[in-house]
């Protein structure tokens, strides 16, 4: 039998507000546990819940940023569901009349073709508490911190064919919601958690299958094992003349499994009704045209800026557009040097491998915009080669100062005495004569063996294009 996967994200993100979507209280990360729950996020008996209006200026701009609907009018509701972390006894969110509508965004397949995925809607609610099941001998504790903060759950159609489609979604999303500053989408820390609804169906079905959701996913990486191990684990339950179960299910990264959480409820088992403290939202166009004229450029019109303005290749746009922070990057780097593509490549190449091999961000890069220029000033210039450049790129990593100082301390600067340079060739003819001869009766190839001579002689520090040069002319001779 041959599959179809079907998928759907919902994502949950947290807003980058002051405090919290009802109450006065604290989001700041990593604070000791409940000492950012006030009376309100506590439920306590006659408090009232007051909405934050930043909350909703955030929800406005990513809809418009992905050209969806906006709710002129939004209300809020309750979930009504029991679980130790959740005071109330329900959650506030939106169920029939969200503030974000029909929108959707554009993604990048591996064969370089655009994918457009649908949104179904993105509405505001509040996180739940967190259950702590670690150290306390036996019990588990509750810390109500995140109880109330902000959060904008944005859902997907079921327009996902494959986990590496699915990824390249979540990551478009990071990338507007960063943009536009509304989350800092770290997924680490939960401020950008996914549920994978992952079913399969058989190839020209039209009818989809039974769905599991897989639950509070908080990396890219763990995205995609988790959906493709949930597909096989569909293949293998279909193919075996199994059912499969719509359940929800929760991803153990150390196993590489899915497993089973609770059955999957429906909207009947969470009895929602409009929120009765909350008076609904209403906004107009004034309102809406002015979150517009604050809009950031975002990814797509960024990408393409860079090929137009920086006559970048469009997979370098892209990557480089990527996040805001590389975009910034790449920007204050190629302004400073005049040279767009050979910051591109820099960024691409060297950088980005050392950011990956020590897993770090470019926020935290230990080679700013304004080393790296430096560094290629000396390029550009001809203080240093290519490859001595790759040097001095090592040493500014590990912390050992600017591109001149490195140059200077380390005696790296590039010979371009062209009297230096004719006397290390004559040196290097006259060792080898033979290959001298060969190379005079037709053998080409034998020249990059003789640019390898003198630059050995060099210390790698002549320079290459004045090498190639004069050592063409002599061995014509």
């Amino acid at each position: 039998m041959e599959w179809e996967i079907v998928i759907g994200l919902e994502v949950h993100v947290q807003l980058s507000t002051q405090s919290k979507i009802f109450s006065g209280s604290s989001i700041q990360f990593g604070a000791e546990p409940n000492t950012q729950a006030s009376l309100v996020d506590l439920a306590m008996p006659g408090t009232l819940p007051v909405f934050n209006a930043a909350a909703l200026n955030k929800a406005v701009a990513f809809g418009l940023s992905i050209d969806a609907e906006i709710g002129r009018k939004s209300v809020f509701d309750r979930k009504n569901y029991f679980y130790p972390d959740l005071p109330k006894g329900y959650q506030i969110t939106q169920m029939d009349y969200p503030i974000v509508g029909k929108g959707h965004v554009d993604i990048v397949l591996e064969d370089g073709t655009t994918k457009r995925v649908g949104v179904t809607r993105a509405h505001l609610e509040e996180d739940a508490g967190k259950s702590l099941h670690e150290d306390f001998d036996g019990y588990s504790g509750i810390d109500l911190n995140r109880a109330g903060t902000p959060l904008l759950e944005i859902v997907s159609e079921p327009d996902m064919r494959s986990a590496k489609e699915a990824v390249a979604y979540l990551k478009k999303i990071h990338s507007i919601i960063t943009y536009l500053g509304i989350s800092d989408g770290n997924m680490a820390e939960g401020s950008m958690r996914c549920d994978c609804n992952v079913s399969l169906r058989p190839k020209g079905q039209t009818e989809f299958g039974t769905r599991c959701e897989i639950k509070n996913v908080n990396s890219f990486r763990f995205v995609e094992k988790a959906i493709n191990h949930e597909v096989q684990r569909h293949i293998d339950i279909l193919e075996n003349g199994g059912k499969i179960t719509q359940e929800t299910r929760l991803y153990d990264a150390d196993k590489d499994e899915t497993r089973s959480m609770r059955s999957k409820e429906v909207a009947n088992d969470y009895r929602y009704f409009p929120e009765p403290d909350l008076l609904p939202v209403e906004i107009d166009d004034e309102y809406i045209n002015a979150i517009r004229d604050t809009l950031p450029e975002l990814p797509d019109a960024k990408q393409h800026r860079f090929m137009t303005e920086y006559g970048l290749p469009e997979y370098d746009a892209m990557v480089l557009s990527s996040t805001r922070a590389m975009a910034d990057y790449f920007e204050d780097v190629a302004k400073k040097t005049g040279e767009a593509k050979l910051s591109a490549n820099w960024i691409m190449g060297d950088l980005s491998k050392h950011l990956n091999k020590d897993s770090l961000e470019i926020e935290v890069c230990p080679v700013s915009s304004e080393l790296l220029a430096g560094l290629l000033q000396r390029i550009l210039d001809n203080t240093i080669s290519g490859k001595i450049a790759k040097t001095v790129f090592e040493a500014m990593w590990n912390g050992e100062g600017s591109a001149d100082e490195i140059i200077d301390s380390k005696g790296l600067k590039q010979v371009s005495d062209s009297g230096a340079i004719e006397k290390m060739i004559d040196e290097v003819i006259a060792a080898n004569p033979g290959q001298v001869e060969q190379y005079r009766s037709g053998k080409d190839k034998l020249f990059g063996f003789f640019v390898g001579q003198v630059m050995k002689a060099s210390k790698g520090q002549a320079n290459p294009a004045q090498v190639n040069d004069i050592l063409l002319a002599k061995l014509k001779g």
